[in-house]
């Protein structure tokens, strides 16, 4: 009801500044417990989420609200995308809601204030709390001249203080970036951050891109399979546009949100046909509801991630699904999680 009245408010204002303003608005969050295990809880790589549900990266940049965000009943929070050197990111105007679509364009291009800053806030969360999942999303500055070493070197840094490392190689914003998804260039990628976590073997997950061939999809499993890997991370923002109602659809950048939706979950399926359900899946894009949620459980996923549906349905969006998914999950006849994955 509260968000239901300031809506307007913050959407008079620019994108940006209305993050801005919620983000300090989190900070002053007393509420900054992470949920308790319950009927939802679910294992991936070794790490225990008390619920699937989890903010994605590219809302909190520079973890400063990874406690505040598990407060409002996520089960986990990526931070991030965190690139070695701060970054402006492209020029403004960047981010666009399309309201008519329920949906953003966004070309941010990872603006952040840096691995060493955001490594500092870590670090000092550790101190005073050790509760909740926090996943660090590491990317590589735009001017890079030796992008894997951008991805060894915030490895190497952030290893110690996450619960996982999310590789984004799959963000539209960052020219040249998508070009990791390679198969040659995904192999020394991954070797390169599997080495430089050293003794701190923190689970590795990879985020991909929805726009994907089928050859694709089959070499980033094997690969993905072959490494070991904590997770695969399905997916980023789409550069595709279907039927958009927004003046803004013509805007550069990538699209998320419900239009996302259709193309996200078929990726999941492809991707647990192509790991064989060997490979946890994490999906995203387009969740907005319970019933989004789990449908992409059913497809395949076992962990969910939203961002732009909060945009849309306010801070309590994450406690409506986790009530949801209980009872969706008992209508189905499901006991858990895991046994719900790739039910459909």
């Amino acid at each position: 009801m509260v968000f239901s009245l300031i809506r307007p408010a913050l959407f008079i204002l620019d994108p940006e500044k209305a993050h801005r303003l919620t983000i300090a608005g989190l900070e002053c969050s007393p509420f900054k417990s992470p949920p308790r295990a319950g009927p939802l809880a679910v294992d991936v790589a070794g790490l225990s989420f008390p619920n699937p549900l989890g903010m994605a990266a590219g809302f909190d940049k520079d973890a400063q609200v990874p406690d505040a965000l598990l407060g409002l009943g996520f089960g986990f929070t990526e931070v991030g995308s965190i690139t070695p050197l701060p970054q402006a990111g492209n020029p403004k105007p960047r981010i666009f809601r399309l309201v008519e679509d329920e949906a953003v364009i966004n070309r941010m291009g990872f603006n952040n204030s840096g691995g060493k800053v955001a490594a500092r806030r870590l670090a000092e969360r550790r101190k005073v709390r050790s509760g909740g999942i926090v996943g660090v999303n590491i990317g590589a500055n735009k001017d890079s001249a030796d992008r894997i070493d951008d991805y060894a070197q915030l490895t190497r840094l952030m290893a110690p203080l996450a619960s996982y490392l999310a590789v984004n190689i799959s963000s539209p914003n960052t020219p040249g970036l998508r070009a990791l998804q390679d198969e040659g260039a995904l192999v020394s990628l991954l070797d390169a951050v599997l080495e430089a976590r050293g003794a701190a073997q923190v689970p590795v997950f990879l985020k991909v891109a929805p726009d994907l061939e089928p050859a694709d999809i089959d070499a980033i499993a094997r690969i993905a399979v072959d490494k070991k890997l904590g997770a695969l991370i399905v997916s980023n923002t789409t550069i595709s546009r279907p039927a958009l109602k927004s003046p803004h659809r013509d805007e550069a950048g990538g699209l998320s949100g419900a239009p996302l939706r259709g193309l996200a979950q078929q990726r999941i399926r492809d991707f647990r046909q192509a790991t064989g359900g060997e490979m946890p899946l994490v999906g995203v894009g387009g969740i907005a509801s319970a019933q989004d949620a789990w449908a992409r459980i059913r497809a395949g996923a076992t962990l969910v991630q939203l961002y732009s549906a909060m945009i849309y349905h306010g801070p309590g969006l994450a406690r409506q699904i986790t009530r949801g998914l209980e009872r969706l999950m008992r209508r189905d006849g499901f006991s858990s999680i895991a046994e719900a994955v790739g039910s459909e």
